[in-house]
């Protein structure tokens, strides 16, 4: 990426005090696993990773919609920032947990709706039921559009039928449905990291993909900050840089470990 403003932006990096890194994973600073369950540790972007995170300058935090146990397997080192399930379940730099909800308070509905589920993916092809813990998702990327499109609104048909409630937000896009607390909100989550953890100074930059991330830019905006999207296409986007494939995310993240 090139022009003035990406210039300026690099500058200020160079020279900032501190920063505050909200990185998501998938799609970010790394390519889309076959499946959701695949757990592919890649030990150049462990050690790129772990070498930001032991300078001082650099507060990293990765928030992603897998869950925690996943980000810690993906990532085995403490000295960042994990948030899982959309920053519902955080590991803290020195390795302490915490959670926004408990789990009783989620668990029962999604065990209700997992059944239902399990019943519609029976002889189906191209899909996978995710269970976070926290929160379930089915996913159709290796399905038909149409067979995407009949089971994913017949999914989402029987948990509405359940009546989860306002604790719950449902989340449907071409190849994807998810029923997940609404506590697990990356713009929410960013923001208590910004309040609870992180040094008032600290210029805070982050990195996304999707539309969770687009969301959350807002609370990284607002606290004077700046927010790259990740997309190959051109695309709508409240974040005022883009760069097109996580090969060039850790590109970028290489020169400020150098800068």
């Amino acid at each position: 990426m090139t022009g003035t403003a990406w210039q300026d932006f690099l500058q200020r990096l160079a020279t900032a005090r501190q920063l505050r890194l909200f990185l998501d994973y998938d799609g970010t600073l790394a390519d889309f696993a076959p499946s959701p369950d695949v757990i592919q540790q890649d030990p150049e972007l462990i050690s790129l990773l772990y070498r930001l995170a032991a300078r001082d300058k650099f507060l990293l935090a990765v928030v992603s919609g897998r869950s925690l146990q996943h980000l810690r397997e993906l990532l085995p080192f403490k000295g960042m920032l994990l948030a899982g399930t959309y920053g519902l379940e955080m590991q803290l730099p020195d390795g302490t947990c915490h959670a926004v909800l408990t789990l009783e308070q989620v668990r029962p509905t999604m065990e209700r709706v997992k059944p239902r589920w399990q019943q519609l993916l029976d002889g189906q092809y191209g899909f996978f039921l995710e269970d976070k813990g926290w929160a379930l998702a089915l996913h159709a990327r290796f399905a038909t559009l149409e067979d995407a499109q009949r089971v994913l609104s017949a999914a989402r048909n029987e948990v509405e039928a359940l009546s989860p409630g306002p604790a719950f937000a449902i989340e449907h896009r071409p190849r994807f449905l998810e029923i997940y607390p609404v506590e697990a909100n990356k713009r929410r989550s960013i923001e208590r990291i910004l309040a609870q953890h992180t040094p008032p100074k600290a210029l805070p930059v982050f990195a996304g993909d999707d539309a969770h991330d687009e969301e959350a830019f807002s609370a990284v905006l607002d606290a004077g900050g700046y927010c790259i999207r990740i997309s190959r296409e051109p695309v709508e986007t409240r974040a005022q840089f883009q760069l097109e494939t996580p090969a060039q995310m850790r590109q970028w993240l290489t020169w400020l470990e150098n800068a």
